[in-house]
């Protein structure tokens, strides 16, 4: 295959026709348009549908830029490399990574990232949606308890528990439901809940619906009632007496994943960011996160 008309296909389709492409790259638009007819004649394919104003992609055509983009991008990065005689990872990296993981962590992990690699262009996102990593532009998801995925590699790398806890001042009354903090359209009207000596389940009112678990712990902090929370968001209020563990939820383990793309090679960036998170969590504890939490407060 054509190595050049295949990064010129992938060109095309990136700026969305040959007109922009032309002007984006400084190339003559009939070259471009002669290299992409050259490859689909080669592959026996169609990989545009071309129209009086637009250019599609195909299905072929989308499945080939989806493969095609990222590897011709790793050639690209390994040739640059070689020639300069380094061996320094460098380029841009884009991360998605859930909401309360990115507000509680991820400032300082992006910071010590950047100073251990300086030619990495690190951008994250904070989103609890499960992106689409190949329309996106992402090289690495971070996704709580995803589901399995056949176009998606990984491997956990953090793991937490929910516990129920509450203000110092509220006890708990097995006859009466207690006033609770609840995340969004939660339905539940009560918790099981484990502890060394039993197990039982705790009534609960909703009193609070808030869409943040950070809001959820400062509003329980302030006395507003009991929640389920992750035990690394609240083992440091734990430890200082500002709350009281009632227990663990049952069967409540979390798992935090890094996850890249299957039909991709893994990049040196993103390979880089993995053994990253390995070495700032090597046990993958929630003790071990609330720790470094602690040592950023």
């Amino acid at each position: 295959m054509d190595l050049l008309a295949l990064a010129d296909f992938t060109l095309v389709a990136r700026h969305g026709g040959f007109g922009k492409a032309a002007r984006a790259a400084h190339r003559p638009k009939a070259t471009l348009s002669r290299r992409v007819s050259d490859l689909e004649a080669a592959l026996d394919l169609r990989l545009f549908e071309r129209g009086q104003r637009d250019l599609k992609l195909t299905e072929e055509g989308r499945a080939l830029f989806e493969r095609a983009g990222a590897l011709l991008a790793e050639l690209e990065e390994t040739t640059a490399a070689i020639a300069s005689g380094s061996e320094r990872v460098r380029g841009r990296l884009r991360i998605s990574a859930p909401l309360l993981f990115s507000q509680t962590a991820m400032g300082r992990l992006a910071a010590e990232f950047s100073r251990r690699y300086p030619e990495i262009r690190l951008e994250v996102t904070a989103d609890d949606r499960a992106v689409d990593m190949i329309e996106e532009g992402y090289d690495l998801v971070i996704r709580v308890d995803p589901a399995a995925d056949d176009a998606l590699v990984g491997r956990p790398f953090l793991h937490d528990r929910l516990v129920v806890v509450a203000s110092a001042q509220m006890t708990l009354q097995a006859d009466k439901a207690v006033p609770a903090v609840v995340r969004g359209g939660d339905p539940a009207r009560s918790w099981a809940v484990t502890t060394a000596k039993s197990e039982c389940a705790i009534a609960i009112d909703p009193v609070l619906r808030l869409s943040s678990l950070v809001m959820i712990r400062d509003a329980v902090l302030c006395g507003a009632g009991a929640a389920r929370l992750p035990l690394s968001l609240v083992s440091r209020e734990i430890a200082a007496k500002r709350l009281t563990w009632w227990g663990d939820v049952a069967a409540s383990n979390i798992a935090l994943w890094a996850l890249y793309p299957s039909r991709r090679l893994l990049s040196a960036r993103v390979s880089a960011f993995l053994d990253f998170l390995r070495q700032a969590f090597p046990n993958g504890t929630p003790e071990e996160l609330a720790a470094y939490l602690d040592d950023r407060a």
